[in-house]
């Protein structure tokens, strides 16, 4: 019998076998190769902790949202959950109670009954160690922003050369990362998307570091026979993936963070089963999405899915433990009371003595001990789960805010969200270079870089094509990313959501457009005219983005400029 010979390249070249092809690049680069991996993301990264932890504490106030995170993250601290606050806690009814922290007031000043939080308290776990290490002042609840954010360039920079073997792309996708206003700015605030970003990025970076993994343990255990490699039947079974169960973790905390990380755990999750059928495919397993299903689905499910919720009701664990006083103050909620039955109509009242039906079953039961105790905990978690979904999926219907956006334009930038600005500065101000006639103006916009946004869409209807046309996982990877992260908010355009929510999409714009600028640049290192013009196009998008980005550094940073400067850099009417 005759042996079938291997393809060949276009150039001549042996394709190599399927268990050569599993083993990744990154494995065969020199011990020098392996520190330039490292200390060239690690020297980016503090470069983006240093512009980020410039003048963090510039507005000295709460500005926009803080008033929520960094006053919960202040009680999660002190408290072990988060209190309502007074009102007043200096006894000067002038000062409100933001007013009275900021001037050294912080101890006291809670009312001793739970709050109704309605995101879960990771993020704010993260701001209270600012706080703790800092104190309470702006600087102290954003320096867990700033830190997580310089962060996400490390991550980056590495989850794109694991994709590409190319140290100096995965430094252009981190490059493009911490270039990004949006993201810049979030990292200076104390919010709590810069953190559901960031568990996110953890989580995909495990996610490709598994099927890094996964591929060539599979090879490990091929039997290489002439003709390449032949595996039968149900192929091996791997129980334990350790990047696997990473990515659990990291999905559970950022669930823990914001509960929209469920939809990208949810398309990244099958996302993943198709990759693991796809490398027992490659080594001549037949019908390999029924047997992936069943042999990397299930223990990928337990990973991911199993994991994530374990590490998820453990991020709740103060509220858990007080949970006796969420069932006596919050059992009756103007959420769980929500009787609205058209699109905008609502009623909301706090259940009296003769509206006990309404509250949670739990706060009339006797108190358990032990087993018991947990699980009646655990029972009245899940009605406050009811309603806090209440609230975002209801409650806030027809409501209007003066920054809302349509998540359909969240791309093209239509809205950005203005969160502390300071107007009419008069020209006689220090610093202020205005005109007497004019004035001047000091702004934190969350605007994201119009150039790699922009840029960043083409990337995206690239990635669709490569995806598709070249059969390429990692443009998969762009494309189910961004979507998972951008598709799901469309079902909640009826209330107010903003366009910084769309940071969770940036990780996956930066993978679309690196690997778009490596395409350009192609694989061969040897001089050519494609290799020129691809370094051409792509140098001068990273330095379009720098300018770009230095042009909007004063209305990201709150600096003092010109009415006609401010003017300058609002490119649209809407962006006022």
């Amino acid at each position: 019998m005759t042996v079938a010979g291997l393809s060949r390249t276009a150039l001549g070249q042996r394709v190599p076998l399927a268990v050569d092809r599993a083993i990744s690049p990154l494995r065969r680069l020199s011990g020098r190769q392996r520190l330039v991996g490292w200390l060239a993301p690690i020297a980016l990264t503090l470069l983006a902790f240093g512009m980020r932890v410039v003048g963090l504490g510039n507005p000295h106030r709460f500005a926009f949202d803080e008033t929520y995170y960094a006053k919960d993250a202040w009680s999660l601290l002190n408290n072990g959950f988060i209190e309502t606050y007074l009102s007043d806690a200096d006894g000067n009814a002038k000062t409100d109670i933001n007013a009275d922290i900021l001037n050294g007031h912080t101890q006291n000043v809670w009312t001793g009954d739970p709050s109704l939080a309605v995101h879960p308290d990771v993020g704010k776990w993260l701001i209270a160690l600012g706080e703790k290490a800092f104190g309470v002042d702006p600087f102290g609840w954003r320096i867990a922003s700033a830190v997580v954010g310089a962060l996400m360039v490390l991550v980056m920079c590495r989850l794109v050369r694991r994709m590409t073997g190319s140290t100096m792309l995965g430094c252009v996708a981190g490059a493009l990362l911490m270039l990004d206003g949006l993201q810049f700015v979030l990292s200076r605030l104390a919010l709590l998307d810069i953190f559901l970003a960031f568990f996110l990025l953890c989580a995909v970076h495990c996610l490709v570091a598994d099927r890094d993994w996964h591929r060539a343990r599979l090879a490990s255990l091929a039997r290489r026979t002439e003709c390449g490699v032949a595996l039968t039947g149900w192929g091996p079974r791997i129980l334990f993936r350790p990047w696997l169960l990473a990515a659990g973790v990291c999905f559970g905390l950022a669930c823990g963070t914001k509960w929209t990380a469920l939809y990208p755990l949810a398309a990244l999750g099958v996302l993943c089963w198709f990759w693991s059928s796809g490398a027992r495919r490659s080594l001549g397993i037949r019908w390999p999405l029924l047997k992936g299903a069943l042999l990397d689905g299930v223990p990928a499910f337990l990973s991911l899915v199993v994991v994530g919720l374990f590490v998820y009701v453990a991020t709740w664990g103060g509220w858990l433990a007080h949970a006796d006083q969420y069932e006596d103050k919050l059992s009756a909620t103007q959420y769980r009371q929500y009787t609205g039955q058209g699109h905008c109509e609502k009623e909301s009242y706090v259940a009296t003595d003769l509206d006990k039906d309404a509250a949670w079953p739990t706060a009339t039961e006797k108190d358990a001990h032990g087993v018991g105790e947990i699980w009646q905990s655990l029972r009245s978690l899940w009605y406050y789960h009811q309603d806090v979904y209440t609230f975002h999926t209801h409650f806030l219907n027809c409501s209007t805010h003066f920054y809302q956006s349509k998540p359909s334009s969240w791309l093209l930038i239509n809205r950005p969200v203005g969160v502390a600005v300071t107007n009419d500065i008069s020209p006689d101000t220090p610093g202020c270079d205005a005109p007497a006639s004019s004035n001047c103006i000091k702004q934190v916009i969350l605007l994201p870089t119009p150039v790699l946004w922009w840029g960043g869409v083409v990337a995206l209807l690239f990635s669709v094509v490569m995806w598709i046309g070249a059969r390429d996982w990692r443009y998969g990877l762009a494309v189910v990313g961004a979507l998972s992260t951008w598709l799901p908010w469309m079902q909640y355009d009826d209330r107010p959501i903003f366009l910084f929510y769309a940071i969770a999409i940036l990780p996956f714009t930066v993978i679309a457009l690196t690997l778009s600028i490596g395409t350009l640049i192609g694989p061969s290192r040897a001089p050519s005219r494609r290799r020129t013009l691809g370094v051409i196009v792509g140098g001068a998008f990273l330095i379009l983005t720098l300018v770009n980005f230095a042009w909007f550094w004063p209305i990201w940073t709150n600096k003092m400029i010109t009415h006609s400067e401010w003017l300058d850099r609002i490119w649209f009417s809407r962006w006022v």
